[in-house]
């Protein structure tokens, strides 16, 4: 008994470092492609991993098991699972074409801010109203990111606007996925959304990225001509999204709602040390000071929450 429960207490150690390493290994990664590589393609570099999400859901789905496949039951859910994807081809493509412009720890600190998102959609969306104090831990996690944006050495508005509106569509996405297939018959667990939203994503973004990156696969085959290693990092970064997705999953599966919302919110911080100690970007006290204030802000909100429940 014992024995099992170490092994058991083991398991859940080793997912929650294996989603930690996959959400800070494809932040990183993204961001040697996207700024330090030079690779400035964030469209074609989203495609790429939604195209991987598609097959590898596929395969984990269909063929090992990982979970019952789900079906799609009308052309409304269709509909609603396709409004879906495109906001979170927003989310993603805006996410990744920050990191051209921002280092990860303030993009880490704007992300942060979700929580603010979330309860404005939910109110606009829903009407639904939270206790006053849930709304008051919001000013700390808004003022935080304001401090840290005043004193960010490496601040670039377009790149701020673009991780803004990453982490507003992100908020949206969540809202609208409850409200869009909160119905017993429309509920997908979010492998199996995962698995329909990814090859919807492919088809918006394929006609964006020959429009907007016009060229981009003869100029990554040309790149991997002088250099193979580019494919390489394309197919592992691809891998790696995905990943991120399935430990997310276990980690929700093998863990509490309260246990995610705390390991997440420690995820950010250990983000923003990992890419200062990687890429030495410049940081300020102003904006530590800000970014701490934000992440003390989202604790608030999650204790606020839960006591409102």
């Amino acid at each position: 008994m014992v024995a099992a429960k170490s092994q058991g207490r083991l398991f859940t150690i080793g997912l929650v470092a294996s989603w930690y390493s996959s959400n800070i290994g494809v932040l990183l990664l993204n961001k040697y492609l996207l700024s330090n590589y030079g690779f400035k393609y964030p469209i074609f570099l989203t495609m790429c991993h939604m195209t991987a999400c598609s097959l590898l859901s596929y395969i984990a789905i269909a063929w090992m098991k990982m979970v019952p496949m789900q079906t799609i039951r009308s052309r409304v859910q269709f509909m609603k699972i396709s409004a879906l994807s495109l906001i979170f081809c927003a989310s993603v493509v805006s996410g990744n074409i920050s990191l051209k412009y921002l280092p990860v720890s303030f993009n880490q600190a704007i992300g942060a801010t979700t929580p603010f998102f979330t309860a404005v959609f939910a109110y606009l969306m829903t009407l639904k109203r939270e206790a006053w104090l849930t709304y008051l831990t919001l000013v700390p996690v808004v003022t935080g990111v304001v401090i840290a944006s005043g004193g960010e050495p490496s601040f670039h508005l377009f790149g701020f606007i673009m991780c803004v509106g990453a982490t507003a569509a992100r908020a949206l996405k969540s809202v609208v996925q409850g409200i869009l297939l909160s119905s017993e018959g429309e509920k997908l667990n979010s492998m199996n959304l995962l698995l329909y939203m990814a090859p919807i994503a492919v088809v918006f973004l394929l006609p964006v990225t020959l429009v907007m990156e016009e060229n981009v696969v003869g100029i990554t085959l040309a790149l991997a001509r002088e250099d193979i290693k580019i494919i390489w990092l394309l197919l592992f970064n691809s891998a790696l999204a995905y990943f991120v997705n399935l430990t997310n999953f276990l980690v929700t599966k093998h863990t509490s709602a309260l246990t995610l919302q705390v390991l997440g919110n420690a995820k950010g911080a250990v983000a923003v040390v990992v890419s200062i100690l990687i890429f030495k970007n410049p940081v300020s006290v102003t904006g530590m000071l800000g970014y701490s204030l934000t992440v003390l802000g989202v604790i608030l909100y999650s204790e606020a929450k839960k006591r409102t429940k």
